[in-house]
């Protein structure tokens, strides 16, 4: 049984270890005890702003095996229609198969309906096709080109 909650500050370092488990998160994300104050920071400003949920998948013991982030977008398109967007999301590596990822993306998605939105956007790293292919199992169609450019 998991469960799906806000994220707490007691769960950062277990999120950033989430975060830093895989051949793309391993080069960019710095596990450390103590965790690097940029994560600190970061958390507290997404705590601070109502638009922003980070969450946590636990287990039956309350302990971090999957994480997430909801953005809720407003926007003059669509007659000002709201957007969810789904980022980072993470599941413990021995739970990946389970089901437990479609299930926190279903409890992310109802959360977005909940919050009024009209649609929900995730991007995921082309390099990640397992994820891609979850994601099209989920509903989540490749109908435009993502793009971006590091500042």
């Amino acid at each position: 049984m998991h469960n799906f909650r806000l994220a707490r500050l007691s769960d950062l370092a277990a999120i950033v270890r989430l975060l830093g488990d895989d051949d793309l998160g391993g080069a960019r994300e710095i596990v450390s005890d103590p965790v690097d104050a940029r994560y600190l920071s970061a958390f507290a400003a997404i705590e601070a702003d109502a638009n922003q949920l980070l969450a946590v998948a636990t287990d039956a013991a309350d302990q971090v095996v999957g994480s997430l982030q909801l953005s809720f977008l407003p926007g003059l398109s669509r007659t000002g229609m709201w957007r969810g967007q789904i980022e980072s999301v993470r599941v413990a590596r021995d739970l990946r198969g389970s089901g437990l990822g479609a299930q926190f993306i279903e409890w992310a998605i109802a959360q977005c309906a909940e919050r009024g939105c009209g649609l929900v956007q995730l991007t995921s790293d082309k390099a990640r096709r397992d994820a891609i292919r979850f994601y099209e199992r989920l509903g989540f169609l490749a109908s435009h080109e993502g793009l971006k450019r590091t500042l």
